[in-house]
């Protein structure tokens, strides 16, 4: 058997360094070399590297995920009562609840934020910021809920199985206001799809890709955002294209 003919290598001519900087513009330099040999360039990740350097880009490095959700293999069985159903309930608002933790990078360290969302409306309706990831996170989150809401019926609250959600100190708490404990499963981010899809919200829309000077310029910005712009003003497509505020002024009428 002859010898495999060598490809054809591509030249690093202004036109192949323009297509380099026009995938970068639109977005591709995650894929980097990937792209442009599909594309028929016959190139290696190397020159790629290199001709993006000497055009002053960078590429996107998948960034190593914090996790917040620890289970506690010892924590009682709770029931999914949500069932992957995050509509929103036509019966009304405060029937059921869904939270998190997620993480913001500051040069303090992480600072975490837990929420209470009402599934029917969107609107983040609890949240506590701290620097700790203990029980007292999640039921701060959730007290605030109770307080501002004061829900006259029952309330599902669903959750992940982090050791917070399956917490002897946050069962007590539900029970002093009569709300049922929900969680998915383990490992299973679809369980609990609409905290997971706030949080990547939150984080798209509230800016300063690089670390926050401190926890409490994060703290700011999180109420800013949460307060006067999501639960006011940002439409939501599951809504009507409404926002949380509007959907609940109609709700109510």
């Amino acid at each position: 058997m002859g010898k495999k003919k060598p490809r054809p290598r591509r030249s690093f001519t202004p036109d192949f360094k323009a297509e380099i900087v026009e995938l970068c513009r639109r977005g591709d330099r995650s894929v980097g070399h990937a792209v442009l040999r599909r594309e028929g360039a016959g190139c290696g990740r190397r020159r790629v590297a290199r001709l993006m350097r000497q055009a002053g880009l960078a590429g996107l490095h998948r960034r190593r995920q914090h996790s917040t959700t620890i289970p506690d293999p010892h924590a009682a069985n709770r029931p999914d009562l949500v069932l992957r159903n995050f509509q929103p309930d036509p019966a009304g608002l405060d029937t059921r609840w869904c939270g998190d933790i997620t993480y913001i990078a500051t040069d303090e360290g992480w600072l975490y934020l837990a929420t209470v969302i009402d599934i029917a409306s969107r609107r983040v309706v609890g949240w506590a910021t701290a620097d700790h990831l203990r029980t007292e996170l999640v039921t701060d989150a959730l007290r605030a809920a109770c307080h501002t809401r004061r829900p006259s019926g029952p309330v599902i609250f669903h959750s992940d199985r982090g050791c917070q959600y399956t917490s002897r100190e946050l069962a007590t708490l539900a029970a002093e206001f009569g709300i049922r404990l929900s969680v998915g499963r383990t490992g299973q981010c679809w369980d609990n799809a609409l905290a997971e899809s706030f949080f990547s919200t939150l984080k798209n829309e509230l800016g300063n890709p690089r670390p926050w000077p401190s926890r409490a310029a994060a703290h700011t910005a999180i109420f800013e955002w949460i307060e006067s712009w999501y639960n006011v003003h940002r439409l939501h497509s599951s809504l009507g294209y409404r926002s949380a505020a509007e959907h609940e002024t109609a709700l109510a009428a």
